[in-house]
């Protein structure tokens, strides 16, 4: 006998219908209070911790592919947030880095971003919430490991 797949027990896909939900309430502010779209604040975010970073880091850690870097970063340097640079260390790759505009909509961003998560995880404790940031790393390092290995 066949074993079945109960998609609403099924972790994966309980994980994307939640990121998804997530990301499109965030993104829906994001785009009218300033423009952006969620690959758009995603490289931002990251610039704003990194300093600067390749379009490969920027998918590396974004976990987004090349074509959506690409089309953010050209979106956001035609709005004057991000500058390339050439990279020093690979002459094949530019180095992506916040101009003062692109800091100072990071500062903006900031504080709705926070809220915004607050208001999506009020129903957990903050104990919930350390235990959640700590199983989702935990999976995500599994599931890097899985995808790895195959």
């Amino acid at each position: 006998m066949t074993q079945s797949l109960r998609l609403d027990h099924f972790v994966p896909y309980r994980l994307s219908i939640a990121s998804n939900l997530m990301s499109d309430a965030i993104a829906g502010a994001y785009r009218s209070l300033f423009g952006l779209n969620v690959a758009e604040w995603r490289l931002i975010a990251v610039l704003a911790e990194r300093n600067s970073a390749t379009q490969q880091e920027l998918c590396a850690a974004t976990r987004m592919d090349k074509v959506t870097i690409s089309r953010a970063a050209i979106a956001l340097a035609d709005r004057g947030l991000v500058e390339r640079a050439p990279n020093a260390s690979d002459k094949r790759s530019h180095l992506l880095s916040l101009t003062p505009s692109g800091q100072q909509l990071y500062a903006q961003v900031v504080p709705k971003a926070i809220a915004m998560e607050k208001q999506l995880l009020a129903d957990l404790s903050a104990d919930e919430v350390a235990k959640l940031v700590d199983m989702l790393r935990r999976l995500e390092a599994r599931a890097e490991a899985f995808s790895d290995a195959g």
